[in-house]
């Protein structure tokens, strides 16, 4: 049983995780997005465990893995051999998946586990840049298929009483994620509404004029964003932000701009005392 009253540390990380494994075979246009996750690694104490609610996981109910020793899945195609060469050993960790399988359901929401399916892109790139040693325990959390802001929010917040001393919740994603413009040569009215996007989306998860009420309304309403929609034509990849708002419930605690693939994207750090 993993509820506690103890007193807690969580954090809770949004960041944008760039192209497939580019960022672990040395590409230039990640330069950035390496040297700013491991960066951020060193100015958090570190997690008793992770859970990473990925972008490339879709279930039509919420799915946490709950292996104790999950594979790795190579889930692109077209990238040099060493890309399926990569491994990231860490363990996972039965016993959380199945305290956030009981939290969720206690927050009325419809969950399973899954003991079989391993970890993708979305956990092991990133993380083998933060953790490289692979040695702190892992689950991950997929998304749900209807893409609903709010469902996702929810999420969040159900997992808010888990009671571990020091979670980090990483929403693995891309704050810009429009696959035709990242194969369009730049003009200035991409780059402009690439910009507009990302200042509406820096003003809503870190200005403290913003109730969290007006926060969390804004988030569910996205789409009305300034080119919400050129920047996501699909938004799986803006989802694990809700998820990270929901567990935090507050503006971020630090706010991370950054070039990836020559477009201006952005994470978000949130501490949250317990």
């Amino acid at each position: 049983m993993l509820i506690t009253t103890l007193k807690t540390q969580h954090r809770a990380l949004f960041l944008s995780h760039g192209g497939g494994p580019l960022p672990l075979l040395g590409d230039k246009a990640h330069g950035e997005l390496v040297s700013r996750l491991k960066h951020i690694a060193t100015t958090m104490a570190r997690p008793s465990a992770i859970i990473v609610a990925s972008a490339h996981w879709e279930e039509s109910r919420p799915t946490v893995t709950s292996g104790t020793k999950p594979a790795v899945i190579y889930d692109y195609y077209g990238f040099p051999k060493a890309s399926y060469e990569l491994e990231y050993p860490c363990p996972g960790e039965p016993r959380l998946a199945h305290a956030i399988a009981e939290q969720l359901g206690n927050a009325g929401i419809t969950v399973a586990l899954d003991d079989a399916r391993g970890f993708d892109h979305g956990l092991f790139v990133p993380l083998a840049l933060m953790y490289p040693e692979a040695d702190i325990p892992c689950v991950q959390l997929s998304l749900i298929t209807s893409l609903d802001p709010a469902e996702h929010i929810r999420l969040g917040q159900a997992m808010r009483n888990l009671g571990n001393p020091s979670l980090l919740l990483i929403g693995s994603g891309f704050s810009f994620h429009n696959m035709r413009a990242f194969f369009t040569p730049e003009t200035d009215d991409a780059r402009a509404m690439n910009r507009a996007f990302e200042h509406w989306l820096l003003e809503t998860c870190s200005s403290r004029e913003l109730s969290e009420e007006a926060r969390k309304q804004r988030l569910i309403d996205w789409a009305s964003a300034p080119f919400a929609r050129y920047c996501h034509p699909r938004e799986e990849h803006l989802l694990p932000l809700h998820v990270c708002y929901g567990f935090a419930a507050s503006a971020c605690s630090a706010a991370y701009e950054l070039q990836i693939l020559n477009k201006q994207s952005s994470m978000y750090l949130w501490e949250i005392e317990g």
